[in-house]
């Protein structure tokens, strides 16, 4: 391993904040972050929490503009953490409309403050890997802010939708292919892979980002609506006559779209997957935790097929399916041969309920 693994010490104190937060703000994040290696672990944790700082301020219900200057504090912060007692003390008399507890008072100093102490002490290699792909997010949702810049929203029928499939490519980029660029520059310099595995590794990083963002987009749609916003794109629900926008369902052929495009992700993912040496093998287990839980969410999607897009669509996994995931990673961890079948049985059972779409 790169020295630099051996570089990082945490307190328990340290330590048992990052288990808090990330139980806090992810579940799932926090039942596949044990399995990483020390300290990469711990970079990855400060990463995900930093990465929801910066959702935190796109989620919370004020103004662009409001927005844009809270991003560009954030982008400070991570140049310069150490003025973050004084950031959070400013943002702790700031109101955050639409956040929760939780994740407002990691805007402010009792709970915020702890990470960007654990940010700065993270070392200086790692931190860069860390500030770059986050400022690249930062940056993205910036984007989102001004009205001539893409990824770009159009209303329609009252909600903002992305306007182009495009758009929803590269919306999911930036709120999560980065995570996924960010976590692959980590593993690589952490574990010194060769350039071989480097560029496999960067050439699918941003599918796997992009594919945990569109499982969730599919999910949480009705949530979203309800926040007046649509992330699945204005030109594919033109389609169904926004009937989507509206909670009356969709054809059959947009519904298979929708999956299809997600499962196209995971493909890609799952060649990251595989490029993982053995020796990476907690962070190899980690990734197979994102990507089976995303298949079986497709999966529910797919059974309730006449629900989807309707005031019943509800799409979630249980927990004794989480707890199976985890069951067959264990399984499937050291034969890559295995991790194929698996993946592609899980996708033929998806197009078997859903159908495969029809070109047009």
């Amino acid at each position: 391993m790169a020295g630099t693994m051996q570089a990082f010490r945490i307190t328990s104190t340290q330590k048992r904040y990052l288990e808090q937060q990330l139980d806090k703000v992810s579940r799932s994040f926090a039942i596949l972050i044990p399995y990483i290696e020390i300290p990469l672990r711990h970079y990855l944790g400060v990463a995900y929490l930093l990465c929801r700082v910066a959702d935190n301020v796109e989620d919370c219900g004020q103004p662009q503009a409001w927005k844009k200057e809270r991003l560009d504090e954030f982008m400070h912060l991570l140049h310069q953490p150490q003025g973050a007692a004084a950031q959070l003390a400013a943002w702790d008399k700031r109101a955050w409309p639409g956040l929760t507890d939780d994740e407002r008072q990691i805007m402010g100093v009792k709970l915020g403050l702890p990470l960007w102490q654990i940010y700065a002490a993270i070392p200086t290699d790692a931190r860069d890997v860390v500030r770059k792909w986050i400022g690249v997010m930062a940056t993205g949702m910036s984007k989102l802010t001004e009205p001539d810049t893409r990824p770009f929203f159009v209303k329609r029928k009252g909600v903002d939708i992305l306007e182009t499939e495009a758009d929803y490519d590269e919306y999911c980029y930036y709120v999560a292919g980065t995570v996924g660029s960010l976590a692959s520059e980590l593993v690589i310099q952490q574990y010194e892979l060769p350039a071989e595995t480097a560029a496999v590794l960067q050439a699918r990083a941003g599918s796997c980002g992009r594919s945990l963002q569109k499982t969730n987009i599919v999910k949480d749609f009705v949530e979203d609506l309800n926040r007046g916003v649509c992330y699945l794109p204005d030109s594919w629900m033109g389609t169904a006559g926004h009937a989507p926008l509206e909670l009356k369902g969709a054809d059959q052929q947009l519904k298979s779209l929708v999956i299809d495009n997600v499962l196209s992700e995971l493909r890609e993912s799952v060649d990251y997957v595989l490029a993982l040496p053995q020796h990476a093998g907690g962070y190899r287990r980690a990734s197979l935790l994102c990507l089976f839980p995303s298949y079986y969410t497709m999966l529910a999607a797919a059974q309730r097929k006449d629900t989807l897009f309707t005031a019943e669509h509800q799409i979630k996994i249980s927990r004794m399916t989480m707890m199976q995931c985890i069951g067959d990673s264990d399984k499937v961890l050291r034969s890559d041969d295995a991790i194929r079948q698996y993946c592609a049985r899980m996708e033929n059972q998806i197009y078997d309920s859903i159908g495969r779409p029809v070109a047009v």
